[in-house]
């Protein structure tokens, strides 16, 4: 049974259900765009994981045979070592993510949803599970095998789903030892006293070890997100907006030395003047204006076709010719940046709708090689190209209702 492409209908239906219970219970746990953010970033994560993933079991057991200090077998013993070994090589890679820039750059996606939520924990890139990979390749060279290592690495990516939730409460005795919703609502709190505490994934042990524990003070409000708010729907930006004001930030350091210091000093330590620099070169719209509720449907729609679209390519993965596989990645990817365009109104949207179509034609192209839909598939880009400018027109006028 392919578990990772079950795991897709599983969690968004667990997402679905904290939202129904939320309304039920009169709890203002969901904003819309928040919600939809966080999905789209998952959507993306979830499809580039599903291409890559398995090189990292090859990677495991070619270090593990290679250079691996010990061998070590399946026994209670070892699952329970491994297990607490990879939450304390969490920790600490957690941490790091936190005060150094470098790591911050692929970790700040994940701190900046203004909801604490289900739909939260989706909110994971690429770029961190790639950095995350360097600090699991500790476990393969200390001996464990590639079968332990990706098993357990899957097991201890399904608890964080679970703790990022405002339904639960104190978790009594549980408290002590494991990594609660209420630890981590710490974690993702902006607030001063908040800050830089409760880095643990499955066990809490470890930030009492290290002194960056704090407890929940339920007499604080929780604000949740980016100290400095990032305002912005956009999918890119979203992505790249600190790698940006990282590299402005080394463009106004000067000498080699103070550079790679830079790198590796917290994210704090950047003057804001840097994000209002990029946000100025890229010209990127920050806005309070609410959307329509038009807007918001075809978004939510789009979102909702991606995702059965990946349940299904995950599930048929092994059946997809490679040229379909990228060209569906390059669809989805596309199909992410314009959501978050149509939700700040950017008048470039069709471009990416063109570029999208022109990738759908070229892979029916590929695919199905049938006379009458190569046809139908040149009349369509025929009517592209020579109505580009009506079909814009007409497109902006049936989304934003201009």
């Amino acid at each position: 049974m392919n578990w990772i492409a079950i795991s897709i209908p599983f969690f968004t239906g667990l997402m679905l259900l904290e939202y129904l219970v939320s309304k039920q219970l009169k709890k203002q746990t969901h904003d819309m765009h928040n919600t939809m953010s966080n999905i789209g970033v998952g959507i993306a994560e979830r499809l580039c994981d599903a291409l890559i993933t398995g090189y990292f079991f090859f990677i495991y057991q070619y270090l593990q045979k290679n250079y691996g200090v010990f061998t070590i077998r399946h026994t209670v013993f070892t699952w329970i070592f491994l297990l607490l070994l990879t939450d304390f090589i969490w920790y600490w890679y957690h941490r790091l993510a936190h005060e150094w820039n470098i790591f911050w750059a692929v970790h700040v996606v994940h701190h900046q949803s203004e909801d604490f939520n289900y739909t939260v924990s989706a909110r994971i890139t690429v770029l961190q599970a790639l950095v995350r990979t360097g600090f699991w390749a500790i476990l393969p060279l200390l001996g464990f095998p590639a079968e332990m290592i990706t098993t357990m690495l899957l097991i201890h990516a399904l608890y964080p789903f679970f703790i990022h939730t405002t339904l639960i409460k104190d978790m009594g005795i549980l408290e002590y030892v494991l990594v609660t919703p209420a630890h981590h609502s710490v974690h993702h709190a902006s607030n001063p006293e908040y800050l830089d505490k409760n880095y643990g994934d499955v066990f809490i042990i470890w930030d009492k070890l290290f002194g960056t524990f704090k407890k929940l003070d339920p007499a604080i409000p929780i604000q949740y997100g980016l100290t400095t708010p990032l305002r912005s729907y956009s999918f890119l930006w979203q992505h790249f907006h600190f790698f940006i004001e990282l590299f402005i930030a080394l463009k106004h350091t000067k000498g080699v030395i103070s550079k790679i210091k830079l790198l590796f000093q917290k994210p704090d330590t950047l003057s804001a003047d840097y994000r209002l620099e990029a946000i100025a070169a890229f010209r990127i719209k920050q806005t309070e204006t609410p959307f329509t509720s038009r807007i918001n449907k075809y978004v939510a729609s789009q979102l909702i076709i991606l995702l059965t679209f990946l349940f299904l390519f995950i599930l048929f993965e092994n059946q997809v010719a490679y040229p379909v596989r990228i060209a569906f990645l390059i669809s989805v990817l596309l199909t992410l940046i314009n959501c978050g365009a149509i939700l700040e109104q950017k008048k470039w949207i069709f471009y990416l709708e063109a570029a999208r179509l022109i990738v759908l034609i070229c892979t029916t192209l590929y695919y199905f090689r049938i006379s009458y839909l190569i046809l139908a598939s040149l009349c369509l880009l025929l009517l592209l190209v020579t109505s580009f400018k009506q079909l814009q027109q007409r497109y902006l006028q049936q989304v934003y209702k201009q």
